[in-house]
């Protein structure tokens, strides 16, 4: 059964000088977040993708749909758009998001799963930094027992 959702009209409201100015903050909050490109161009059958803090990326164009009939002068049209988030090439009416461009490739997702797992293992949650603390106020975590051998292996 289908569920007709009629959307409701609010009152307008003028946007103020403070509405942009939280928006503007919103926004260089944001921006340091995720990677943004600042830079792409393509050589050796990859596109190279740099970033303002001067990494980058080379990505080999086999494989990827998104580029399959692109001449060489296509290539060299590509521009960094919608704030460093997307490849765009107007000539081609193609966007396409960095992020998922990187995502094609396998080993770079396995390293960034890596870093991920690596940075997550090193975070204490608020049990954990309680545990700790308990067994602080002990004299430090518990020494385990060595068991002593038995002698009944002298039989």
């Amino acid at each position: 059964m289908r569920q007709i959702v009629k959307a409701k009209a609010g009152p307008y409201k003028p946007l103020t000088e403070a509405d942009v100015e939280k928006a503007i903050a919103r926004g260089r909050k944001s921006r340091h977040l995720y990677a943004r490109a600042s830079s792409v161009r393509y050589e050796d059958n990859s596109i190279c993708i740099g970033f303002s803090d001067g990494s980058g990326v080379m990505l080999p164009v086999a494989g990827l749909p998104e580029f399959e009939g692109f001449t060489q002068q296509d290539f060299q049209q590509l521009e960094v758009g919608f704030g460093g988030k997307a490849l765009c090439c107007e000539a081609k009416d193609l966007d396409v998001s960095v992020t998922g461009l990187i995502a094609t490739s396998k080993p770079l997702m396995d390293l960034a799963v890596s870093m991920v797992a690596s940075r997550n293992g090193r975070k204490s949650s608020a049990a954990k930094a309680a545990a700790a603390r308990a067994n602080g106020k002990k004299g430090g975590r518990p020494r385990k027992k060595v068991l002593e051998p038995s002698d009944s292996t002298d039989a």
